[in-house]
């Protein structure tokens, strides 16, 4: 059974954006320096080709992966006048240790960690969905440490 992906409109946007660069501009590039390199003769010792070719095959796997992505995705849109966290919501949580942080709830194709974006599958994701402001909301870490947090804003 194939799991449920789903995507807010600004992920759908980034990844057209991204499977269109890579089917119009990244396969021409690699294209020319896969026939630059042919160039040079022999391809059984020659770098550039194989480079190139490694380069190519990452780029039709990820045009694959993407074009499954998109035809499978749910675009779920952030109900504009909710009380409640759900994907796509901004939330500002206060930590145990009292350090604020703010994620961005998203469906796992576009988290993003160092950007703030966390999955509605994560640990942390999943404990949020659903919560209200002043709500409290705990999670296991990867490391086993338990994640104790209080929603101070939701925001969309």
């Amino acid at each position: 059974m194939t799991k449920e992906i789903m995507l807010t409109p600004e992920g759908r946007e980034k990844l057209e954006q991204e499977l269109n660069e890579l089917e119009t501009v990244k396969r021409i590039e690699i294209g020319e320096r896969i026939k630059v390199a042919r160039e040079f003769g022999d391809i059984s010792e020659n770098s550039e080709y194989d480079d190139a070719k490694t380069e190519q095959a990452w780029m039709e796997s990820r045009i694959a992966e993407i074009n499954q992505i998109l035809a499978s995705a749910t675009v779920v849109e952030t109900p504009k006048r909710s009380n409640k966290v759900s994907i796509g919501s901004v939330v500002t949580v206060e930590m145990d240790g009292g350090a604020e942080r703010t994620f961005t709830l998203v469906g796992a194709a576009e988290a993003d960690i160092a950007a703030g974006r966390i999955s509605n599958e994560s640990p942390v994701g999943a404990a949020l969905l659903g919560k209200k402001k002043g709500d409290t909301a705990e999670a296991e870490a990867p490391n086993g440490k338990m994640l104790k947090f209080t929603i101070l804003k939701i925001s969309k």
